[in-house]
């Protein structure tokens, strides 16, 4: 019975640093950022690895008042490659701790 106490005091230690590796790994994801582009590059959305937009830049020359939807278009595009890419990051970056776990709903 004893070993069984051991074990469970190892598996708790394991845990506690796996614990600590993720959340390091989570500020690491604030720090970091991706680039969503549209329009071939006229408008570029910058967002960290939370999902936080953080930028938004837009080209001059893609500001057409008589086509402000063609703008929004390309405005929601980028910000939608954007956030894509931040889950990317976050799964690249979390998916160390999930390997061969099935749990549904984390990354």
């Amino acid at each position: 019975m004893r070993g069984g106490m051991g074990n469970m005091q190892k598996m708790m230690k394991q845990m506690q640093k796996m614990q600590k590796e993720m959340q390091k790994a989570q500020e690491q994801l604030a720090e970091k950022t991706v680039e969503g582009t549209a329009g071939g590059g006229m408008v570029t959305v910058i967002a960290n690895g939370h999902k936080q937009i953080l930028e938004v830049k837009i080209k001059e020359e893609v500001v057409d008042p008589e086509d402000i939807e063609m703008l929004q278009d390309l405005v929601l595009t980028a910000t939608n490659d954007a956030l894509k890419k931040a889950d990317e990051l976050a799964a690249e970056m979390m998916g160390q701790f999930t390997k061969g776990l099935n749990i549904p709903g984390l990354f």
